[in-house]
């Protein structure tokens, strides 16, 4: 009698302490969770992600300015002092153009970019859901993302003259080939596993590729709209320096060849900076926060 009850106690304690120890073990996981997905604070932010860079950039002008002070560089006409860059960069704003040079660019840019996008995302899909189609077109988008920009702006030139026109189609033919191989990417990653689940709820055709499809595919979705907009800025760069025209306005791509053409090559060093400065800004506004919340909501971010 006392041996049944000794083993119905331990039958029910030892539940009792299996309970006690997933427990344990999910709590430890929950704050595992939380420690690596929390949100830094300001100053952690600051010293990782703002003070790097300026550190950098301080380090690089100083070297560019102990060439000069030194006579390591003794001709300013082939290598300007950044003092030189920032007198024509205060006199392009007294004059109340800087602005205007930044404007013509990330408008055709970010609309060339926007119309890419449009176009680029039903193509990736059908590319990488339809077989045939994938079979005709795949060879051809991976030859056009490896063909460099520059290529298409003599052809558009010809067929679309000097105009706004001819700026989208280079960006376009520079930009669409990305985003759609870069989706591709993403959906052939995809697990099938979740194509089944959707389709076991009813998810099939638009509403398993809006619902399932997409968001699965968002890591490598997002890796090619960050790709496709490199590849719009190169190809607006490249349009606005071999294509010049009064009518189109003066970007920063006209902005460097004017310079050029006038061997000014503080003109032509400031416009190299904005250019890189624009593309900066655009992955720092635009691209880091939407791969930080892909990241988050797959709970991939490191606290740091």
């Amino acid at each position: 009698m006392a041996s049944s009850e000794t083993r119905t106690t331990d039958t029910i304690e030892a539940p009792a302490a299996d309970t006690d120890r997933l427990g344990a073990v999910e709590a430890g996981l929950d704050a595992l969770e939380t420690t690596g997905t929390g949100r830094p604070s300001f100053g952690q932010t600051f010293r990782t992600k703002i003070v790097p860079p300026i550190v950098a950039v301080v380090l690089v002008l100083a070297v560019w300015q102990g060439l000069i002070s030194f006579g390591v560089v003794t001709d300013q006409g082939k290598l300007p002092s950044p003092s030189a860059v920032w007198d024509a960069a205060e006199q392009a704003w007294l004059e109340g153009k800087l602005l205007g040079y930044i404007w013509t660019s990330v408008s055709r840019g970010l609309f060339g970019f926007l119309i890419a996008l449009a176009i680029g995302t039903p193509l990736g899909i059908l590319v990488a859901r339809v077989r045939f189609v994938r079979a005709a077109i795949g060879p051809i988008l991976s030859g056009l993302q490896s063909l460099p920009s520059v290529a298409w702006v003599p052809p558009a030139v010809v067929w679309l003259g000097l105009s706004d026109q001819m700026m989208y189609t280079v960006i376009l033919l520079g930009a669409v080939p990305s985003i759609a191989n870069g989706l591709v990417s993403g959906i052939d990653q995809v697990p099938p596993l979740y194509l089944r689940a959707g389709r076991t709820m009813g998810a099939t055709g638009l509403q398993g590729a809006w619902h399932i499809v997409m968001p699965a595919a968002l890591p490598g979705y997002l890796a090619g709209l960050k790709q496709g907009w490199a590849f719009s800025w190169r190809s607006l760069m490249a349009a606005e320096i071999i294509a010049n025209h009064p009518d189109l306005g003066v970007g920063l791509g006209q902005l460097l060849e004017n310079g050029r053409t006038n061997i000014d090559m503080a003109t032509v060093f400031l416009a190299i900076f904005l250019i890189l400065l624009v593309g900066i800004a655009i992955d720092l506004l635009i691209f880091s926060p939407l791969e930080r919340r892909v990241l988050r909501g797959r709970g991939l971010l490191v606290k740091g």
